[in-house]
């Protein structure tokens, strides 16, 4: 349960990232690590992919040391999707955290 709950924050930092500049798998887990978050690679690759399927994100394969690597980067309905998450973050921390 923890883990579903916790997947949409997960998603949110996907978008934004990506929303930065091209990302890849390897460094998206290093850098949700750093906020805490325990993923291995069969729950990070499904939601990548899945996030592309939904036309959230697009890849772009390039080759980096001899080996192909795909970077995700976010489309336009992906911006439409992280701008309205980013609204009903900030309702959701004025609400919990700030007690408004």
């Amino acid at each position: 349960m923890l883990k579903d709950f916790f997947l949409g924050f997960v998603k949110t930092h996907i978008l934004y990232h990506a929303s930065r500049g091209p990302i890849y798998g390897v460094e998206m887990l290093e850098e949700l690590g750093r906020h805490g978050y325990r993923l291995s690679p069969g729950t990070l690759y499904p939601t990548l992919h899945r996030l592309e399927r939904e036309g959230y994100l697009s890849v772009q394969k390039r080759v980096v040391g001899g080996k192909v690597r795909k970077y995700y980067i976010i489309t336009e309905q992906g911006m439409v999707v992280l701008n309205e998450a980013k609204k009903k973050i900030a309702e959701l921390v004025n609400e919990v955290l700030l007690d408004k």
